[in-house]
């Protein structure tokens, strides 16, 4: 199937004019030139900057070695890649967003295609373009709309000597959510009926001076639900990322701290969280990278195997252990192992298919070529057996089932056996595929719909999304609903899916509220799980989070 353009494509370009890195296309793939040389070369260090202003910066690093040759060197921020320069260069001219805070690193690649892990990250926080001491005047026009438990909150723009950047819209005193610069409208999911609530809104500028409330504006709301989601609970509270999440077959739920490397039991009816046990060997990455994706099998009651895909200080792997008398136990058995690791870029996602296999979500370990190469793990969809074994079905006589991704992280099968897939962009599309058997999703050549997508074979996405409004990670299906759980889009997407697996009707639910969101999963009453990604989710620091687990519960 030609890729072509998705049934559904969310396009926002006033928001993407200030929020998008520079450089829109991916590192360039090398051509397997040492087809015997398998060792990558050492990581860059030393990052130093200089020549710092509001536009660029120069950044220069140390050499890395290799035993044939770097060939390039790979500048990222935060995941996402900015440009190449040559072997024999060792700095790079970048080009900057005002007023930003970016970690940048640097990979290093020889000819053959070997990408090395990822240097130290160097924070670098940019200085706005002038100094601004001016707020902005308060928003005006402010007008508030109840439909059922939902509220639209609507105003006209403020003003600013430089430029309004973004809004606060304040709920009763407190700040409930924020927009754009250009985005003038809030929808407020989840909230109590028959109850009045008290809307403000404030600008502010790059700088981050902030003005004036505007004058309240109250609401009542109505008597029933009658929207995409009814409520919004807060059920626990956590210090370090939660990342993995699953649900067991008595209620309570088992997630992960990322940093920590441990497993926890949350009670849902009294909101008591202890922890289980840590598991083994898991190393973080000054990344991305961790205890990540939580899984267990149908027969869990009489088979309690707790799946789990974490990193080591050498690779990605899928392991499974005992979870019994309300703690793990034994040593954990290595079902997969060797899926290239890097910084960012390790995927994640765990799910069992109705086929009763295990289905993994692999990142390209920050090097895209091995995404095309269908003998490698990175930049793949996985199915294997619960033991571990390959299906003999399985279309290259290896784990892989479908090739061609950057980064997924979100996976969820529907009624009819579908497997969806949310898979990051690098800066200007997310995309929401339907995983098929052999597919080839494109990365690096095509991303979403942008680049070389006219290959013969390649699979197109059903939805495409804004970088700079989605960066998604989670995924969940409820019934005939398609949950997308973003981060720096700070919201939640519901789409319905059609009887023959198109996408209608994208709504953009909680923005803002509850800031970067990481995790979406189904709970057996059809309310969802939902888990922050706020603090700390770019480096391997333990409990330096501040993060929220929330029960949702949807409407219709």
């Amino acid at each position: 199937m030609t890729r072509t353009r998705p049934a559904l494509v969310l396009v926002l370009v006033a928001a993407l004019a200030v929020t998008l890195a520079p450089a829109a296309t991916a590192a360039p793939v090398a051509p397997h030139a040492v087809a015997t040389d398998t060792t990558a070369p050492t990581p860059p260090s030393g990052l130093r900057t200089s020549e710092l202003s509001c536009t660029a910066v120069r950044l220069t690093w140390s050499a890395s070695s290799d035993d044939v040759g770097v060939v390039a060197y790979d500048v990222y921020h935060d995941g996402q890649h900015m440009t190449t320069v040559a072997g024999t260069t060792t700095q790079a001219l970048l080009t900057l967003v005002p007023g930003v805070t970016w970690g940048l690193y640097v990979n290093a690649r020889d000819a053959a295609g070997n990408v090395s892990q990822a240097s130290g990250t160097l924070d670098l926080r940019v200085p706005a373009c002038q100094v601004d001491t001016t707020a902005p005047t308060a928003p005006s026009g402010v007008a508030v709309r109840a439909t059922g438990t939902t509220v639209t909150v609507t105003w006209q723009a403020a003003t600013d000597a430089v430029g309004v950047t973004a809004y606060d819209i304040l709920r009763n005193g407190s700040v409930v959510g924020s927009t754009s610069g250009s985005v003038l409208t809030f929808v407020d999911s989840g909230l109590r009926e028959r109850y009045t609530y008290a809307y403000r809104v404030r600008a502010r500028d790059q700088a981050g001076n902030r003005s004036p409330n505007s004058d309240a504006v109250r609401v009542t709301t109505g008597g029933t639900c009658t929207d995409a989601i009814c409520s919004v609970t807060q059920v626990a509270t956590e210090r370090d990322l939660p990342w993995g999440l699953v649900e067991l077959p008595d209620g309570s739920v088992l997630y992960g701290r990322r940093d920590t490397f441990q497993v926890v039991r949350l009670d849902p009816a009294t909101g008591a969280t202890r922890v289980v046990g840590t598991v083994p060997g898991v190393a973080g990455t000054d990344g991305e990278g961790g205890l990540l994706g939580l899984e267990v099998a149908d027969d869990f009651t009489t088979s309690p195997w707790l799946y789990v895909m974490h990193t080591t200080t050498t690779d990605n792997r899928v392991v499974r252990i005992r979870y019994s008398d309300g703690a793990l136990s034994g040593t954990p058995q290595v079902l997969v192992s060797g899926i290239p690791r890097n910084k960012y870029h390790n995927g994640g996602r765990l799910r069992f298919g109705p086929d009763g296999m295990l289905y993994v979500a692999t990142g390209d370990g920050q090097n895209p070529q091995w995404a095309q190469d269908t003998s490698n793990l990175a930049g793949k969809v996985l199915r294997i057996a619960p033991d571990g074994s390959v299906p003999a079905d399985n279309p290259f006589g290896n784990a892989v089932w479908s090739y061609g991704h950057r980064n997924p992280q979100g996976l969820a099968f529907d009624a009819q056996g579908r497997l969806w897939q949310q898979e990051f962009g690098n800066s200007v599309m997310d995309e929401t595929n339907v995983v098929v058997r052999g597919g080839n999703y494109g990365w690096p050549q095509c991303e979403g719909t942008s680049g070389d997508c006219s290959g013969p074979g390649l699979v197109a996405p059903r939805l495409t999304l804004p970088v700079a409004s989605a960066s998604c990670s989670g995924l969940a299906v409820t019934g005939n609903s398609l949950w997308i759980a973003c981060l720096r889009g700070t919201r939640l997407y519901r789409a319905t899916i059609t009887a023959d697996g198109q996408l209608t009707d994208l709504r953009t639910l909680l923005s803002g509220t509850y800031g970067r969101l990481r995790t979406v999963e189904p709970s057996a009453d059809g309310s969802l799980w939902l888990t922050t990604s706020t603090r700390g989710d770019k480096d391997s620091v333990a409990n330096n989070s501040n993060e929220r687990i929330l029960r949702v519960r949807p409407g219709g």
